[in-house]
């Protein structure tokens, strides 16, 4: 089940996910129908399906909160470990460059320790534990600033295309010289 704000459930909305879950149960004992048990509780029928399934087949541990689905795979320990290797950089674990891309770490998750990540979910544990999206700080070696600003002077003009001049035939509301 996805949420709008692209989080799961608190404990408070699970906790009351789950009473509702209990109810359909106690609905199903008394020999409710599925249409009878949505309406009253507000869900969807194919949940009430879904749950009555899961009720026959394991009873009212069936209909139980199975916990949240996002939780975390690595332990403490484990992130410690991961952000000392990150600090380290990447040409320690065989890069060429010394750019942390999210493909990478997860690469280097799943080497350490034998745990897949999508790369989105890669990004959601590093934005979870404090890291973020960076550009590098500094400037390539070989930047001449001054060779920069002559060509954004001299050459940039030249290669621009110039822009239309307002007449007649031209989109503009307003006349040329009227303003």
């Amino acid at each position: 089940m996805r949420y709008a704000q692209g989080g799961g459930l608190t404990e408070v909305g699970r906790a009351a996910r789950e009473r509702v879950r209990l109810q359909a149960a106690e609905g199903f004992k008394g020999g409710e129908r599925n249409r009878e048990i949505a309406a009253a509780l507000r869900v969807s029928e194919r949940s009430v399906e879904r749950w009555r399934r899961a009720w026959r087949e394991r009873g009212g541990v069936g209909v139980r909160s199975k916990g949240s689905p996002g939780r975390p795979r690595l332990s403490p320990a484990q992130i410690a470990r991961l952000a000392r290797e990150l600090e380290r950089g990447p040409l320690v674990h065989g890069w060429a460059d010394q750019r942390w891309t999210l493909a990478r770490v997860k690469t280097l998750i799943g080497r350490l320790f034998h745990v897949s990540y999508t790369v989105e979910g890669t990004w959601r544990l590093l934005r979870r534990h404090g890291w973020s999206w960076q550009q590098p700080a500094r400037r390539a070696i070989e930047r001449d600033d001054a060779a920069v600003e002559v060509w954004k002077k001299e050459t940039w003009p030249r290669v621009r295309a110039p822009r239309r001049p307002s007449g007649p035939g031209s989109s503009s509301r307003t006349k040329p010289g009227s303003l």
